[in-house]
């Protein structure tokens, strides 16, 4: 390699590197800012750490996470309080740059929008709807409370719960979730919901053919079909429990 190119070359890596600090917006800028940080596009360092990148310990110093969705970042009240952000307050830590990107340009690289729900605290992981609005198809509007028994937080489908492994619902037993989970229990349920299903005619039903344990009924009935019976007296025994589900 000459001499005059060894020159060359190092007085361009000087020029490069001197207008990466005095136009840092325009030399590594990756993208515009969103329009609530426009007057921060001069001024990088107003949320990156030189050599590190952005720092949420700089996020909130502005946007206090105890504020977040009830004042702006100037102190004033919000005129509509934001239902859908105080969940801020109940994250284990405050690592904002890891759900939030205020360049436009670095949408096609990383999502934004995108939440992590480990971040919760424990206590918050079954109050989804907190955050979330329950869909408004006729399932889920017969249903309320934690949205964990049947959907996992990584993705909303598909859903985790199968409910013919635990019984069919064929035929008249295609009722409404709350004929049988009382009170939108769905780790527990109940037969007696139906008319023909009273604990007297149950119990005499079964002693007369030798079952002593009638409790838990999906044990043995799987479906509307009477006469499609799963497991002897001999597995049954035990077994009850209130119409409890073991898992």
């Amino acid at each position: 390699m000459s001499r005059i190119f060894k020159i060359i070359l190092v007085a361009n890596l000087i020029v490069i590197a001197m207008l990466t600090f005095i136009y840092p917006h325009l030399m590594v800028g990756p993208g515009k800012l969103i329009s609530g940080h426009k007057h921060l596009e001069a001024d990088c360092f107003a949320c990156h750490t030189p050599l590190r990148g952005a720092d949420s310990e700089r996020c909130v110093s502005c946007h206090k996470p105890a504020e977040i969705g009830r004042l702006t970042t100037a102190g004033k009240s919000i005129a509509k309080p934001l239902t859908s952000t105080p969940f801020h307050q109940k994250l284990t830590s405050q690592d904002c740059v890891a759900c939030h990107s205020d360049h436009a340009g670095v949408k096609r690289f990383r999502p934004q929008g995108h939440f992590n729900h480990a971040l919760l605290q424990k206590a918050m992981l079954d109050q989804c709807h907190t955050c979330h609005k329950s869909p408004a198809d006729p399932l889920h509007k017969q249903i309320s409370g934690n949205c964990n028994q049947c959907h996992n937080m990584e993705r909303w489908t598909p859903a985790t719960f199968d409910h013919d492994k635990y019984f069919v619902l064929d035929r008249d037993h295609n009722a409404r979730c709350v004929t049988c989970h009382v009170g939108s229990d769905y780790r527990r349920y109940t037969c007696y919901g139906c008319h023909e299903h009273t604990p007297t005619n149950i119990r005499r039903e079964h002693i007369e053919e030798g079952i002593r344990d009638f409790n838990n009924c999906v044990e043995c009935h799987r479906s509307a079909d009477e006469d499609d019976i799963r497991g002897g007296e001999n597995e049954r025994e035990g077994n009850g429990g209130l119409n409890k589900r073991d898992d």
